[in-house]
């Protein structure tokens, strides 16, 4: 692809050869681009060859520049810390720059103001300028779950009284009085005690629990020697607050450095960053980013993240996991020492729990992704759009109110069972869904399957499952649309529902349309992708990732159930009635693994005979 950019004098003799930072612009004068060189001269001059190099988003930027500006400096780490500011600044059309998903709040402590506050924001104020502590995003489940562990721990001011304002205006709140806020409102509590309070919760939020637990420890302590016993009664029900919280954490590990993983996950033209922060051994925040994916390599969108996000952060770490190093990783761990105060190392994890938070953190890239896409879009208006796309493609006379999807999954010839997906003006519709268990034909035969899978659903008419749908989208190219329209043929239905395919690249992501003729139309790359493209591409991706979601859960479901009847086929005397009693009563094998003779009698039809020989299936070789 070649550059056609607008011809002007660049004059690259009179740049010099030093670092700094400079900033591309378009004929209106708005700045489209900013960069860091290490040397300017050198950089500018590949933009503006006879034949510069680059990918599409590149070599477009390039094609709009109408000038430009530089700023010399004296060394990379200058550079880079100017080109972070100018980017928050002009939040340049072409710059990777961070979005957070407006359905992941923040919480806001206002350390700014004379009486803090703990609130909720959707977006990062320009009050941190000034002081405010914002965390998050957060999903919304874990804001709920860590504001109500703040009231629990923290004697916090809840009502709306305005401070100083209301102080000593009206008696005070309930919650004064059972011990759950300091009372700032009386006038005998100071501001410095107050946000003293504060910060303890800003510690919460930060993962430094230690510090608080010893706090609240000593003061009950001290509560219990002063004979102020109910005081006493206070500390301890915080501190039991908190240590429930803690043991809630469900994930932990062994190295109790202070520790951020920054996973990244691309599908459907976006990518999306997801950091899990690691503070003494547990996983207490994570933050969730995305951008679009514009070609750009994993490297450079974590260097972007990188000096975007952590001039923001409440905390920086002794030590970042990545996935891949940027190109300017000493530069980039220079810039976070100094934003630190003390030394930090970026690092790509070899082995142990560093691997393990890794990939825990892409997981979680992974999942927030596949959640976005699943709402197809922002706003209605980019539904309807992606809907028109689909119609209009499909050649369909009206846009597809009622969209079925289909799946087949086994493991090899056992658990062979189909999924049906069910999206309502473009949004999936769980009341909907249906699951096949494969009944005919012996080993695996995918299109076999897929065949009895839609003559089972075509051959309901009535209810909700018989609704006709307007279009019926297959996981897979040419021969499954065409096994769907013949299926479709046998009942007479050829002319009412219109069947499309979905097709996936080498990566396992939705790459294209088949249409009911059997072309196949492929996404363009990366970096060509126009806003039409994204839309229906977003809409295809939350189809084909939700019905394979469905029919490998199912068969993941069915390989659990045989496994665990094996599991007790080889006790004598215990058949399918029995096994199924059992499963039903207990729940899991463990917990039949682990009951004694007596207990395993109480299931329902359970002997006490029976039960001996359940004990000593599990209990072989053990000394008595």
């Amino acid at each position: 692809m070649k550059s056609e950019r607008t011809e002007f004098d660049a004059r690259l003799d009179t740049i010099p050869d030093r670092p700094g930072v400079y900033l591309m612009k378009d004929a209106s004068g708005a700045v489209i681009y900013v960069g860091k060189a290490k040397n300017l001269k050198n950089r500018l001059r590949s933009y503006f060859s006879k034949n510069p190099s680059g990918n599409g988003k590149v070599l477009a930027m390039i094609s709009h520049i109408a000038d430009f500006d530089y700023v010399v400096v004296n060394t990379e780490l200058e550079a880079l810390l100017l080109e972070s500011n100018f980017i928050k600044r002009h939040q340049p059309h072409y710059n990777i720059l961070l979005r957070d998903d407006k359905g992941f709040p923040y919480v806001c402590v206002t350390m700014n103001e004379q009486y803090p506050r703990i609130i909720k924001s959707f977006r990062i104020g320009k009050d941190r300028e000034q002081g405010a502590r914002y965390y998050g995003p957060f999903l919304g489940g874990d804001l709920y779950h860590a504001l109500r562990g703040i009231r629990d721990i923290f004697p916090t001011k809840t009502c709306r009284r305005v401070l100083p304002r209301d102080i000593g205006k009206q008696r005070p709140c309930l919650n004064y009085h059972i011990g759950q806020c300091i009372g700032p409102c009386r006038g005998d509590v100071s501001a410095g005690e107050y946000r003293a309070v504060m910060e303890d919760v800003c510690r919460f939020f930060e993962g430094r629990y230690d510090g608080i637990k010893k706090d609240l420890s000593e003061k009950m302590q001290q509560a219990s020697d002063e004979m102020k016993f109910e005081r006493a009664a206070i500390y301890r029900d915080r501190l039991a607050a908190l240590t429930r919280i803690v043991e809630a954490q469900n994930v932990s590990f062994p190295n109790e450095k202070d520790v951020d993983a920054i996973g990244l996950f691309r599908d459907a033209g976006e990518i999306c960053i997801r950091k899990l922060e690691l503070r003494g051994g547990l996983v207490v925040g994570s933050s969730t980013f995305f951008v679009p994916d514009d070609g750009e390599d994993d490297a450079a969108v974590l260097s972007a993240f990188l000096i975007q996000y952590y001039p923001d952060a409440s905390t920086v770490p002794p030590l970042v996991l990545l996935p891949v190093l940027p190109e300017d990783a000493g530069v980039a761990e220079e810039y976070l020492t100094k934003q630190a105060g003390r030394k930090v190392e970026l690092r790509v994890p070899m082995r142990g729990d560093g691997v393990r938070l890794l990939e825990l953190s892409v997981g979680n890239a992974r999942e927030s992704l596949r959640r976005r896409i699943l709402r197809v879009g922002e706003s209605e208006s980019g539904i309807r759009e992606a809907l028109e796309q689909l119609r209009a493609r499909l050649n369909m006379s009206r846009i597809p109110g009622r969209i079925e999807a289909f799946d087949i999954s086994n493991l090899g010839q056992d658990d062979r069972c189909g999924a049906m997906a069910v999206f309502k003006d473009g949004r999936p519709n769980r009341t909907g869904y249906r699951f096949f268990k494969i009944k005919a034909g012996e080993g695996q035969d995918d299109y076999g399957s897929m065949r009895e899978v839609l003559r089972r659903r075509f051959s309901h008419t009535e209810n909700d499952f018989g609704t006709l749908p307007d279009l019926i989208l297959m996981d897979g190219g040419k021969a499954h649309v065409m096994l769907a329209r013949a299926v479709l043929a046998e009942f007479g239905l050829s002319d009412r529902v219109v069947v499309a395919g979905m097709v996936k690249d080498r990566k396992h992501k939705t790459a294209g349309l088949v249409l009911p003729d059997g072309t196949t139309e492929l996404f363009p790359e990366a970096e060509q992708m126009t806003e039409e493209h994204l839309v229906l591409l977003r809409l295809l991706t939350a189809v084909q990732n939700e019905v394979h979601r469905l029919a490998f859960s199912y068969q993941r479901k069915l390989s659990k159930k045989r496994n665990l009847s094996f599991v007790l086929e080889d006790i004598n005397g215990i058949g399918p009635a029995k096994r199924k009693a059992l499963l039903q009563h207990f729940g899991t094998i463990g917990r039949i693994r682990a009951a004694d003779e007596q207990t395993l009698a109480q299931a329902p039809k359970i002997t006490a005979e029976n039960a001996n020989s359940i004990y000593r299936h599990f209990h072989r070789g053990e000394e008595n």
